[in-house]
C-alpha cells in the first residue's frame, strides 16, 4: 500500500482528496500545523474506511516538514503522491502597496521553499518506486498576478515556475501537476466543491497530462 501525503490537510479539500485516493487503496498522511485537527480528521476518515494518520508541521519549519514526511512513510507506506496545498495566510493577501519585503519573503518561504522542501524529501522514494505524482494546488493568482493579494501572487509565480521545471525534468515516470482554483473552495459553487476538486486531482494523477489544469475558464 502506498500513501498520499497532503500538506495543508483540512476538512475541505484535504479530506476530500484523502477520501478519493483512499477509495483507490491509498493511505493518507495528513499534515498541518495543529496536531489535534489532523488527529480528528484522521479519525473521521478512519470511520469511513480510509487508513489515515495526522502529523503536525508548519510549512515554514523545514525540519518539521521533513520529519513529518519521514514518519508518514515509515508509518503508512511509501509516499507515491504528494499534495502541496496549504491555505495562504492572511498577511500574504494584502494589496501590493501594503506588502513589504518581509511579507514577500514569508510568502515565498511558505509557498516555494515549503514545496521544494517537501518535494526533495519524497522524490528519492518515488524514484525507488519507479512512479509518483506531485500535485500543487494554487489560487488564480498563480496564473494571473493580482495586486490585491500581492504576497501569494509573487510566491505562487515562483512555485509555478519550480513545478513547471520539475514537470519537464521528471517525466514520464514522475508526474508534476498544478491545479489552479480561481474561486473559493467550498464557497457554494459546485465547480469548486471539495469533492469535485479531489476528482480533478485524481484524474491528474492517473492521466499524467499537462502541468497546469485550471478549474473553469482559463
Amino acid at each position: 500500500m502506498t500513501t498520499i501525503a497532503i500538506i495543508g490537510a483540512g476538512p475541505g479539500l484535504g479530506a476530500a482528496a484523502a477520501r478519493r485516493f483512499g477509495r483507490e487503496g491509498f493511505s493518507a498522511a495528513l499534515i498541518s500545523r495543529t496536531q489535534d485537527n489532523v488527529d480528528r480528521l484522521a479519525a473521521e476518515l478512519g470511520d469511513g474506511g480510509v487508513r489515515a494518520r495526522g502529523y503536525s508541521a508548519d510549512v515554514q519549519d523545514r525540519e518539521r516538514v521533513v520529519e513529518a514526511l519521514k514518519s508518514a512513510a515509515d508509518d503508512l507506506g511509501p509516499i507515491e503522491v504528494l499534495q502541496y496545498s496549504p491555505a495562504p495566510r492572511r498577511e500574504f493577501l494584502r494589496p501590493v502597496l501594503d506588502t513589504g519585503v518581509d511579507d514577500f519573503a514569508a510568502a515565498v518561504e511558505f509557498s516555494l521553499h515549503g514545496s521544494v522542501t517537501a518535494v526533495q524529501q519524497v522524490l528519492p522514494g518515488m524514484t525507488e518506486l519507479g512512479k509518483g505524482t506531485v500535485l500543487l494546488v494554487n489560487g488564480g493568482s498563480a496564473a494571473t498576478p493580482n495586486g490585491n493579494v500581492a504576497g501569494t501572487s509573487v510566491a505562487f509565480a515562483g512555485e509555478s515556475a519550480y513545478g513547471t521545471m520539475l514537470h519537464d525534468a521528471l517525466a514520464p515516470r514522475i508526474h508534476v501537476g498544478q491545479l489552479v482554483v480561481p474561486g473559493t473552495i467550498g464557497g457554494g459553487d459546485p465547480m469548486f466543491a471539495p469533492d469535485a476538486l479531489a476528482e480533478k486531482l485524481w484524474t491528474m494523477h492517473v492521466q499524467r497530462g499537462n502541468f497546469r489544469v485550471t478549474v473553469g475558464p482559463a
